[in-house]
């Protein structure tokens, strides 16, 4: 993974923002993400088969979730001069019988579930709090993850 580094910095241009490069060897699951200048690792824990040395993929989309959620109604509340001093985002994702989830249009089968949990800290009202959770569904990330999502895949 080391020589890749040069090849993808010295390619990066403004037309690539927006593109991540996920790089691994076929002998484990340990990944490196480059995305514009930052470096991260994604990994399994040991107990997949993995060498935890870093979030796994789910791990990775409940963070981009948690972040857009954050920074989404942080905006807000400073667009509207509310008290909002801090929010904490606690995610978790599981798989679900269709057949247990009321509110799902799916019967059948398995469901990813996404549990949020946010925490307004401030001198908030109880109508701003709703408000900032209205507000939550209505991020960027959340959008994508609950519309219909379109994924091509091709060898390069």
């Amino acid at each position: 993974m080391g020589d890749a580094h040069q090849e993808v910095d010295s390619t990066t241009r403004k037309s690539d923002a927006g593109r991540v490069v996920v790089r691994g060897s076929a002998t484990g699951f340990a990944q490196e993400i480059l995305a514009g200048p930052h470096r991260m690792v994604a990994d399994e824990p040991v107990s997949a088969g993995g060498t935890d040395t870093g979030p796994s993929p789910y791990d990775l989309l409940l963070a981009a979730l948690g972040a857009c959620t954050s920074i989404t109604v942080g905006m807000y509340a400073r667009r509207k001069g509310w008290p909002l001093e801090e929010v904490t985002v606690h995610l978790r994702h599981s798989k679900i019988h269709a057949s247990d989830c009321a509110e799902c249009e799916t019967k059948e089968g398995m469901l990813d579930r996404i549990e949020r949990d946010i925490h307004f800290a401030g001198s908030l009202t109880t109508e701003q709090r709703s408000k900032l959770l209205e507000i939550a569904n209505k991020c960027p990330v959340h959008r994508t993850l609950t519309s219909e999502i379109v994924v091509k895949t091709r060898a390069v």
